[in-house]
């Protein structure tokens, strides 16, 4: 750590002092003005100062949060509310989806299934999910390709969920598909 100049800070103390009188000295026929636009200059040196400090956060909400694809690799950034996001195409259809490594198969609730062609009143609900708000009913579908860029995969099994649901999930099943599932930095990798 640095040490501090006393002579220099000192020297400043001054040169600023004097600056600040002589503006006051200038300006003292309208003191209320003067204040008035100290407050608004100190106010915007508070607020430069909190989105410094806040400037992490900040970007995090501001920056869309997708993947980034290059080659075999996909990174996900972690977002404010702490999940891995994935936007995948699902034949051919852009989804969202939640990466759960709690979840065993791609999960897709229903406006998803049907957002990607599945008549989900035709489904049959023979099977059965447990999850953190209880048992739900679940209808096995084929996927015809799941895409994340360059990175393919055909024929893919899922399930949708008969009940509410508000994000589709990306479950272990498809994930295994990976040579590496890595977690390093606030960033989720997936190595093919």
């Amino acid at each position: 750590m640095e040490q501090i100049n006393y002579s220099q800070l000192t020297y400043l103390v001054i040169l600023g002092s004097v600056i600040l009188l002589w503006f006051v000295v200038q300006n003292r026929a309208s003191l209320g003005k003067l204040m008035q636009q100290a407050l608004i200059w100190g106010l915007i040196f508070l607020g430069v100062l909190a989105a410094v400090g806040l400037w992490e956060d900040i970007r995090q909400t501001v920056r869309p949060m997708q993947s980034v694809v290059s080659g075999d690799r996909i990174e996900l950034p972690r977002a404010p509310d702490g999940h891995y996001y994935l936007t995948a195409e699902v034949s051919g259809v852009p989804v969202r989806f939640v990466v759960d490594t709690g979840a065993s198969q791609i999960v897709l609730n229903q406006a998803d299934a049907e957002r990607i062609g599945i008549d989900t009143g035709a489904l049959a609900y023979m099977g059965r999910a447990f999850t953190a708000n209880g048992a739900v009913r679940t209808a096995s579908v084929r996927l015809e390709s799941v895409a994340v860029g360059p990175v393919r995969h055909a024929d893919v099994r899922a399930v949708v969920n008969e009940g509410d649901m508000g994000q589709s999930l990306l479950g272990m099943e498809y994930l295994q598909r990976f040579s590496s599932i890595e977690i390093t930095g606030g960033t989720l990798v997936l190595t093919r």
